[in-house]
């Protein structure tokens, strides 16, 4: 599945991380570096935290961000793109939690004849978005779509770029080594940082937390890489309506195989993963057993599928109790 995946991702959006890098490229030469954050960060005392949000069920079926909005946390919040918005709304905003970041990787769009167009501007496009812009650091890949940033730009949002890496094994040939040696070519001359994406954005903010804001203890809400028990099927096959629903016999043994079942002790639930959520789990999960060992990983979704070696599981207000800074 992961190496179909790869292929997959790589026909699908080559063409569009390429167009995306060229347009982007001139605000990339006078913007920001992802890596001025890492030196003027201050999250070095052995005790820092962050929270990754995604926007998966069990952020609203656990009503994590009216927790989060209500508690004395001082720590660093990561949130993804798609679950900006939602944040804001619940009250979780850089005016209560200073170290706010967000962070956008997708190169999707609606038409490659005119990129500014895209359905991925919705993430920023809001009145809340707009009054607390300034006070929010936003992470983008060299490759996320143009009209999405620029319109976080428009927002007030700091723009800080980052190297997603998806072919750098290639060599001089790949293309993520082509870009750097451009990027470096005027303003950046030792680079930008490289981060690995796992295929998805909340995978990005996990290494964007102790890669570039070093921060030791990492709790990860909304983002469960799995479908409930109980979603209708068609959402499930169909990924959320991302994809069309593929043909296949649901009573066969590729079905248990593409969609399998899988049983969280540690939560006491079980969820349903497709070929996507498989490739995405797995991949995180790899990247957290191979991480330093001052890396503590705390699932605190109270739910999906993310457990296992090297993970902590634990309610969301266990971890903001042990937690503060």
């Amino acid at each position: 599945i992961e190496q179909i995946m790869e292929k997959v991702h790589y026909a699908k959006l080559f063409d569009s991380w390429v167009q995306n890098f060229a347009v982007n490229l001139n605000d990339i030469w006078n913007e920001s570096s992802a890596r001025e954050l890492t030196l003027n960060q201050n999250n070095m005392n052995k005790n820092s935290s962050a929270i990754i949000i995604g926007k998966g069920p069990s952020l609203k079926k656990e009503n994590h961000l009216k927790i989060l909005a209500e508690s004395d946390y001082k720590g660093t919040i990561v949130c993804c793109d798609g679950a900006l918005i939602e944040c804001l709304k619940a009250g979780v905003t850089p005016e209560k939690f200073p170290k706010f970041f967000v962070v956008s990787i997708e190169a999707r769009n609606d038409s490659t004849k005119n990129l500014p167009r895209s359905d991925l501007k919705k993430y920023f496009d809001h009145e809340l978005v707009r009054k607390y812009g300034n006070s929010i650091s936003g992470l983008f890949s060299t490759v996320a779509d143009p009209g999405a940033i620029d319109l976080a730009r428009k927002s007030g949002i700091h723009i800080y770029w980052f190297h997603a890496l998806f072919d750098y094994s290639d060599g001089k040939k790949s293309f993520n080594n082509i870009a750097a040696l451009m990027v470096r070519s005027k303003k950046h001359t030792h680079g930008l940082p490289g981060l690995q994406t796992g295929g998805n954005v909340g995978t990005t903010c996990w290494f964007i937390a102790w890669q570039i804001l070093k921060c030791k203890n990492i709790a990860l809400i909304g983002i469960n890489h799995g479908w409930n028990i109980d979603d209708p099927l068609e959402l499930i096959l169909s990924h959320g309506h991302e994809f069309p629903v593929p043909e296949v016999d649901k009573s066969g043994p590729t079905f248990e195989k593409l969609f399998p079942k899988i049983y969280n002790p540690e939560f006491n639930c079980t969820c349903i993963l497709d070929p996507i959520f498989q490739y995405y789990s797995k991949a995180l999960k790899e990247f957290i057993r191979r991480s330093p060992e001052w890396v503590n990983t705390i699932n605190a979704t109270e739910g999906g599928i993310i457990f296992g070696e090297r993970i902590s599981c634990t309610k969301f207000t266990t971890f903001l109790e042990k937690y503060t800074i």
